[in-house]
């Protein structure tokens, strides 16, 4: 494994846990000149129904992991653009259209990133 693999709640523990991280949060708010005990909780509790919604790592494995083994290349391709599209399609009509945008900026990452890995493998 490299660090390249790393998941987003292994850095957010190693944030949690590490000196450098707690020197690396103490940077980042002085540079915001906020409180330091407001950030440390901000960054301990927060929910991130964006990047890492608890509701889709149930049962060991992130949702997308297993959508993503279960279908070929240009199937992964076709779920992801398709995601994206959705939440554009439908943000302009909920309680919060920005997370929406934000979650439609996530599949299209993704989907970058597969693409970057997959070329080869995909028609």
């Amino acid at each position: 494994m490299s660090i390249d693999d790393a998941q987003p709640a292994e850095w957010d523990n190693l944030h949690r846990s590490n000196s450098l991280g707690k020197s690396y949060s103490k940077m980042i708010n002085t540079a915001m000149g906020g409180n330091q005990d407001d950030y440390e909780a901000w960054v301990m509790n927060r929910d991130d129904p964006v990047n890492h919604p608890p509701h889709y790592n149930k049962g060991g494995i992130e949702c997308i992991d297993a959508i993503k083994a279960m279908l070929s290349a240009d199937e992964f391709v076709g779920y992801l653009r398709g995601n994206s599209l959705k939440y554009r399609w439908r943000m302009r009509y909920k309680s919060n259209p920005i997370q929406d945008m934000e979650k439609a900026q996530w599949y299209e990452k993704k989907l970058m990133q597969f693409w970057l890995e997959n070329q080869d493998d995909l028609g």
